[in-house]
């Protein structure tokens, strides 16, 4: 039963962003998990933002400290060696700042900060490590990345795909490293999909930060070639630029204009919420070339909507091809247009898939399970663990001092 747990216990929660994206929703609801199920739960992060209130509105305290966080403008020689070479002192500070806490486990949300892995295990802590990368990079730098998880007591991948990349960067990984699929919110039944009528718009939806992986310039090609097609398609574009790309938007608004479609793509920055402008929506797509997971798929798929989407790593994890959606060809626009027409002109398939598809999400990627699940493996570590000073002060709720 939920707080049904004898003396609640504290936890350190360490994550990279205060921004509210993918794995910054993820991060709300393994809160909501824990302290639904009796934890007391700080939450550190590196700046103020919108994903501040999200997490108190959720139960945690939030403290705002600075720490290292693994970005790739920092993977530049002289950048990383700024960082290696700071990094003792920053691990210095965090541990300092988990003995004061008296917190008894440390949960790290992505491979992205490692410092907080170092800083855990050199303050006695037993370490949770959630990755949600499965971006396959290069030998050194994947090692760079998975091999500070062999100081975790446990490692969650959110896929069998992101579970894979880890274990085959750092096979010692396979007996610590289970799979906890997304859970992903439903905030209830959809819309209806609309009935079209002969030449009228067709609406696809792409919810996504705006980067190379993510596809977006592939969606918009597709639509250029669904449009010389006679399908009057049009795109909306949900997602704000990854901070280094901003070139990658300025292309964007290049080739809508070489395309001729810049009246047919709109670019709306971030939305919060999305289900609105999913269920506007006749198709959504998610053009992606990898994703450790597809919660964006998901919400597609909850909002009662056929999805599209490239057949990789989590992403045909999420949709099964030609039951609860489409799979095609990453980085083929022809594909991904010939997939969404034949959606068009088969309204009875593209109502089947999507009724497939919110039964798959649905049942398949419910908050209550992810919730418990991840309480209940955060429990397992800390029962794991032998009790030190720190643990015996998270059982005294208003005696833990705040970290600085």
């Amino acid at each position: 039963m939920p707080g049904d747990t004898g003396a609640r216990r504290r936890i350190v929660v360490a994550h990279p962003s205060p921004d509210v994206y993918g794995s910054d929703r993820q991060l709300a609801e393994s809160v909501q998990g824990l302290v639904e199920h009796g934890w007391l739960v700080t939450v550190v992060l590196p700046a103020d933002g919108p994903l501040r209130p999200l997490l108190e509105a959720r139960g945690a305290e939030v403290r705002i400290r600075e720490f290292p966080v693994l970005r790739r403008a920092l993977l530049r020689p002289r950048a990383l060696l700024g960082l290696v070479l700071g990094a003792p002192a920053a691990v210095g500070r965090l541990r300092s700042l988990l003995r004061r806490s008296g917190a008894c486990a440390v949960y790290v949300n992505t491979l992205t900060i490692p410092a907080w892995v170092l800083a855990a295990r050199t303050a006695g802590l037993p370490v949770i490590c959630h990755s949600h990368e499965a971006e396959r990079v290069s030998r050194p730098l994947q090692l760079a990345l998975t091999v500070p998880l062999l100081l975790a007591r446990l490692v969650i991948a959110n896929s069998e795909s992101t579970r894979e990349v880890l274990t085959q960067a750092v096979p010692r990984l396979v007996g610590r490293a289970v799979v906890v699929p997304n859970g992903v919110p439903d905030v209830g039944p959809p819309a209806p999909l609309r009935t079209r009528s002969p030449g009228e718009e067709l609406r696809l939806a792409l919810v996504s930060r705006l980067s190379p992986r993510k596809g977006i310039h592939v969606a918009v090609e597709a639509v250029a070639l669904l449009r010389a097609r006679g399908h009057l398609a049009t795109l909306d574009v949900c997602g704000s630029t990854f901070p280094g790309y901003e070139w990658y938007e300025r292309a964007l608004a290049d080739q809508v204009g070489d395309r001729g479609v810049a009246d047919a793509v709109t670019f709306h920055g971030y939305v919060d919420p999305t289900r609105p402008l999913l269920e506007r929506a006749d198709v959504v797509v998610v053009p992606s070339f990898g994703e450790s997971f597809g919660n964006v798929a998901v919400e597609g798929m909850l909002a009662g909507r056929p999805v599209v989407a490239s057949g990789v790593q989590g992403l045909a994890e999420v949709v099964e091809h030609g039951r609860t959606g489409v799979l095609v060809r990453p980085g083929s626009a022809p594909a991904l247009a010939a997939a969404v027409a034949a959606l068009a002109e088969d309204p009875a398939l593209a109502a089947r898939l999507a009724a497939a598809g919110r039964h798959r999400a649905s049942t398949r990627f419910g908050v209550d399970e992810y919730r418990a699940r991840i309480a209940a493996l955060a429990g397992q570590v800390a029962a794991a663990a032998p009790r030190t000073d720190a643990v015996s002060a998270a059982s005294r709720p208003g005696e833990v001092a705040e970290p600085g």
